[in-house]
């Protein structure tokens, strides 16, 4: 056993306190009253073997700076999603959490791989459990010749509990053995030495992640890596992975190991005595304690934690409609991992669109789902969004700033939409995760919008997912009446992006230079409908914004919509001019914000290294030309490893909103500074445009 004064003072590489100050005790700031000084955190997306530098440390930095002014240091910290990477894992780390997982269980887990011979953990190599992953357990993270990335998949309880002790502390890490040690293979020993360096870069910052954690409030939602790649991302999955034992079995493992620690710490109150959590911690005991093999027990943990029974005539997981789709038949007790954090002008809406996903009924099982059901959309959004709180009527009149954590992005680059329609066309669903993003299924795209805007005028999505950090900027105008001449109601929405804390990719290093200048993001235009449920994309023949006068006769639109022709599977163009019915109920438009210039906010030199020749220098003189700071300060995206800081200018007595994100990235000109790239997105309610919208032709089925 250990003091309070030892656990917080642990005696590891290298010795530091988690305090900032000499009572060595860690300290936090509530969120401030006035919504001017609110600072909060958001990324998402840190592979411990990732590509580039881990940019989570600065934050230690930052509140180390601050840590004296209660208003100026960051006041609460959202990671949203992909906190570990449970199907792809770096060779080395899985020896060592496997290693680690059996130590803190004491005893060794058996998977149902074999029903007549129980396969244990460390049987299953660093390296080789690809085919495992794929045959035993149904999981796609290795499919499509991306073998690679299963090759080190997390299966055991005790090694998802290790990976989160192991990616935020450093108190367990140790020596890897080099790879011509591990593999005779001159190849394999060379790519386990590079993930071993990968991970000790990580592990040399891991004292500052530990501290910074201890500092600031921090809240949590899984996304799929949290358990494994394409976590529930269709109905063909969910049959697919839970209708095996092994799949099963690793789902409830990387679950439950979120339950402890991610979720018990977002919502403490369901783990009170008597409640859900509370019952889940005392079967896991059991389970522990029967060394899992109590069927019965596992079964009480897989119900707690909302996975659904195996129909026994099928073995397939069991569905029940909600809606116009199926969703996962969860019991009633299981635990809820969305959740609602307010402060005295804000509030943050986290959704969870990953167990609560509407599989549409009459299609095939690798549609596009909704990413969250009809039950969902109530539970999850309209019910906390009430004008005033139940438990407290008056909670609600002060809310200035509301703000929604989905992990997935409403919008995307144009060249992500276009390659996940593609691979959609082509059956390809796994390739690129296609049903993650909002807008592939365009009904519940729709519905999301219609629901933020019921009771709120203003709305910030903080998002990650997808490596990049960007900001948008979506006006919306809502129709009161069916009636021409009726008002349209109008809405702003903010979608701040920041993505990867740590797995920066080739693709996004190159979107985040001024290349990407070459083919930038466009306006886009949108109507739609609710009787049938519709959405069109437009152009706008007059422009977004009025610039002159427009004739009162132009208040009526001419809509050129799509029908489709009895007995032909083609559509036909038709012209309706002036007719309530085919005005939209409702419609939006979207713009990319651009990111300003990139500003110093942290330097640490570096001594000079002396000139090179030869070939070294005439490489070192393509990688000056690759990092030259006019090439990396580019117009809309942050490629490189991000974490954002969320801040407001709120003026209540001219209604003058502006919410800002400021990305911070380490400066590739000067590996060992960070920079920031702001962006400034206005919250102004803006008058509906007068135009005359054409509907885009889509191409023929």
């Amino acid at each position: 056993m250990q003091t309070l004064a030892q656990a917080l003072n642990a005696a590891s590489f290298p010795p530091v306190s988690v305090s900032y100050f000499d009572h060595q005790l860690p300290s936090f700031s509530l969120p401030p009253a006035d919504l001017n000084q609110l600072r909060i955190l958001h990324g998402s997306c840190r592979k411990a073997h990732g590509g580039e530098a881990d940019i989570l440390p600065f934050i230690d930095t930052l509140i180390e700076q601050h840590c004296t002014q209660a208003n100026t240091r960051p006041h609460q910290l959202f990671f949203t999603g992909d906190q570990i990477y449970g199907d792809d894992v770096a060779d080395p780390l899985l020896m060592a959490l496997t290693d680690a997982g059996e130590t803190l269980l004491g005893w060794q887990e058996e998977l149902p791989i074999d029903a007549s011979n129980p396969v244990r953990l460390k049987q299953l190599y660093p390296g080789q459990r690809s085919q495992i992953a794929e045959e035993s357990g149904g999981f796609t993270a290795g499919l499509q010749g991306k073998e690679k990335l299963a090759k080190s998949h997390l299966f055991g309880l005790g090694e998802y509990c290790a990976a989160y002790l192991l990616v935020w502390s450093q108190v367990l890490w140790t020596e890897f053995p080099a790879g011509q040690v591990v593999y005779p293979q001159r190849k394999a020993a060379k790519a386990w030495n590079q993930e071993v360096n990968a991970l000790q870069n990580l592990a040399h910052t891991l004292w500052r992640v530990r501290r910074l954690l201890a500092n600031v409030p921090t809240y949590m939602i899984f996304d799929d890596h949290d358990i494994s790649d394409d976590w529930y991302l269709n109905r063909h999955w969910c049959e697919r992975v839970l209708g095996r034992k092994l799949g099963r079995r690793t789902v409830l493992n990387g679950l439950l190991a979120y339950a402890l620690f991610q979720g018990w710490g977002n919502t403490p109150e369901q783990f009170e005595p008597g409640q859900s959590g509370a019952v889940l911690l005392e079967a896991a005991a059991a389970w522990s304690v029967s060394r899992g093999t109590d069927s019965t027990i596992e079964a009480t943990i897989a119900r707690y934690l909302g996975l659904p029974d195996t129909d026994p005539a099928t073995g397939l997981p069991k569905f029940c409609q909600d809606g116009k789709t199926l969703i996962l038949d969860r019991h009633p007790v299981a635990l809820q991992w969305d959740y609602v954090v307010r402060g005295s002008q804000h509030e943050v809406v986290v959704l969870d669109t990953r167990t609560w996903r509407g599989y549409p009924v009459n299609e095939a099982a690798e549609a596009p789902p909704m990413l969250l059901s009809q039950t969902a959309f109530d539970r999850q959004l309209r019910q906390p969004l009430q004008p005033t709180d139940r438990r407290n009527p008056e909670i609600q009149t002060t809310i200035k700033a509301t703000l929604v954590i989905a992990p997935t992005n409403l919008v995307s680059l144009k060249a992500i939409d276009w390659v996940q329609h593609w691979n959609l066309r082509q059956g390809k669903v796994f390739h690129n995760d296609v049903g993650d993003a909002w807008n592939i299924n365009k009904y519940a795209f729709s519905k999301l919008l219609r629901t933020l805007f019921e009771q709120r005028d203003r709305v910030v999505v903080l998002s990650g997912d997808i490596h990049y950090g960007s900001a948008v900027c979506l006006h919306y105008w809502l129709r009161q009446s069916s009636d021409p001449d009726s008002p349209e109601a109008a809405r702003v929405l903010a979608q701040l992006t920041s993505s990867a804390i740590k797995n920066t990719e080739f693709k996004t290093r190159i979107v985040h230079t001024k290349i990407k200048s070459l083919v930038p993001e466009w306006s886009q235009d949108w109507a739609g409908w609710d009787t049938p449920p519709e959405l069109l994309g437009v152009r706008s023949i007059l422009g977004f914004r009025r610039v002159s006068p427009i004739p009162q006769s132009t208040h009526a639109p001419m809509i050129r919509r799509l029908h489709q022709i009895p007995g032909q599977a083609r559509f036909a163009w038709n012209i309706a001019v002036s007719h309530p019915r085919h005005l939209p109920h409702w419609r939006y438009h979207v713009d990319w914000i651009s990111r300003q210039p990139a500003q110093m906010v942290y330097e640490r030199l570096k001594p000079t290294a002396p000139p090179q020749g030869g070939l070294k220098r005439i490489l070192d003189g393509f990688q000056m030309l690759w990092t030259n700071r006019w090439l990396q300060d580019g117009k809309e995206v942050v490629g490189l490893n991000n974490i954002g800081l969320v801040q407001f200018e709120w003026v209540e007595a001219a209604d003058r909103f502006t919410v800002t994100q400021d990305l911070y990235w380490y400066a590739p000109w000067r590996s060992d500074a960070v920079v920031s790239s702001q962006f400034r997105v206005p919250l102004q309610l803006e008058e509906p445009p007068v135009h005359i919208p054409v509907v885009e032709k889509p191409k023929s089925p």
